[in-house]
């Protein structure tokens, strides 16, 4: 295989992004202005529910949003609504939460985690099931953030409705979504169900959240249940103008430092590397990445490495940190095996880019197109291969951060770190 590379330089993203400050005082302030007290009275027991996705100041925001209603004389306490990730078992679950600072000593409130649910009703064919342990509370409050979905678009998307009706009905309720979802569709599938959860359930509110395409949070909103599908739609398109992106269209190679189940729910985010998957299908988006190439698993996926079969190349290191048992129950119930099928894997990052230089369709890979991204959740700092170099002097919104020069590898053949918070291999 060729080992000819194209030279690249850092490059970064001048993105103008409006950010809270305090994203606990913002939380608390969007409670008062709901107000959460006509919903929330002395005495009762209040489930709140946090979910599975790597999302700014989470345990910030769900800590503000526990204190608040333990102030109001609730008795507070926190579940998981995350369908079937963390392997889909309790203590699994109580994990994810953790690495997300979302502990019972950390946030005043205990955690309690089962997969069991009880049914609420039909929705047509789709039976609609809830977390036990919310359903036996007086008040649900959903806390997650909005935001474009990896696999769908429609009216509504990833946020407070998706959380009631998939996160909160656990592996049963998830898996029961989805088999629908292949016969309605999955934005017909979401409103049918998310309507008649928000009906049959003790959900009193939401606290959406929103964030710039920076990964930092940019507003904070509390929204009742029964205006939660009109106020949602809102929000999403509002997130959806933020969403990171990749900031040129042609694009031969894509290099993704890390993924997992914590940066998106599709492991890659589909929006950004610009293909998507339905079942056993991988198919291409508009303006597509050709190929891309992933190095690794970020440890806080728990070995979850949902969304490995959207790379075309992957690192044998990726491999070792992959779960198959809980990749595989998380793609199963989503009905996307295609999520789970392994690439082509190297031992080294010099051997998977020389491979990947052989598919790109270029006589002279010195003129491959090539971006290198920490990972799907930040697009904001690059490397991008010299082919780029031109139209990143001419466009105001990119900032050169250093000359062309050749990638730069180990004694092991792995790439050498070139952002600020890289390490090695």
């Amino acid at each position: 295989m060729s080992d000819v590379f194209p030279r690249w330089f850092r490059v970064d993203q001048v993105i103008q992004a409006q950010s809270l400050a305090d994203p606990a005082g913002a939380a608390r302030a969007a409670l008062a202005e709901l107000p959460a007290s006509s919903f929330i009275r002395s005495g009762m027991t209040v489930a709140v529910c946090a979910g599975s996705r790597g999302i700014a100041n989470y345990d910030v925001i769900v800590r503000a949003v526990c204190l608040e209603l333990k102030g109001l004389g609730a008795e507070v306490f926190i579940v998981p609504a995350m369908g079937s990730h963390g392997g889909g078992t309790d203590t699994g679950q109580l994990d994810v939460l953790a690495h997300y600072g979302i502990t019972p000593s950390a946030m005043g409130a205990p955690v309690r985690s089962s997969m069991e649910v009880v049914e609420l009703g039909r929705a047509g064919e789709l039976i609609l099931y809830q977390d036990r342990h919310a359903a036996g509370a007086d008040a649900i409050v959903l806390v997650n953030r909005i935001k474009p979905h990896t696999d769908f678009h429609g009216p509504l998307e990833s946020g407070l409705v998706k959380m009631a009706v998939v996160g909160l009905g656990k592996q049963k309720g998830a898996g029961q979504f989805h088999q629908a979802a292949v016969r309605l569709g999955h934005a017909q599938a979401l409103l049918q169900a998310g309507r008649e959860v928000l009906q049959r359930s003790r959900i009193v509110f939401g606290v959406g959240i929103v964030e710039n395409p920076l990964h930092q949070t940019a507003r904070i909103a509390a929204v009742p249940a029964g205006t939660m599908e009109q106020q949602e739609k809102g929000l999403l398109e509002e997130a959806r103008g933020l969403m990171p992106r990749l900031p040129f269209e042609e694009v031969d190679l894509l290099i993704v430092d890390e993924m997992g189940k914590n940066l998106s729910g599709s492991g890659l985010d589909t929006n950004v590397i610009r293909r998507n998957t339905a079942g056993s299908f991988v198919t291409p988006g508009a303006s597509p990445v050709l190929r891309i190439y992933v190095r690794s698993l970020h440890p806080d996926s728990q070995g979850n490495a949902t969304g490995i079969g959207l790379a075309d190349f992957v690192h044998d290191r990726l491999l070792d940190a992959m779960d198959p048992q809980a990749t595989w129950l998380n793609v199963m119930t989503a009905l996307t095996p295609a999520n789970a099928r392994v690439p082509m894997h190297f031992p080294t990052d010099r051997q998977a880019l020389a491979a990947a230089m052989q598919v790109i369709g270029r006589a002279d890979p010195r003129q491959a197109k090539v971006l290198w991204i920490k990972n799907t959740l930040n697009c904001q700092a690059l490397v991008a291969s010299e082919a780029y170099l031109q139209e990143a002097r001419q466009r105001p919104g990119l900032r050169l951060q250093s000359q062309p020069a050749p990638p730069a590898f180990d004694a092991r053949g792995d790439l050498l770190p070139m952002f600020a918070d890289q390490t090695a291999g």
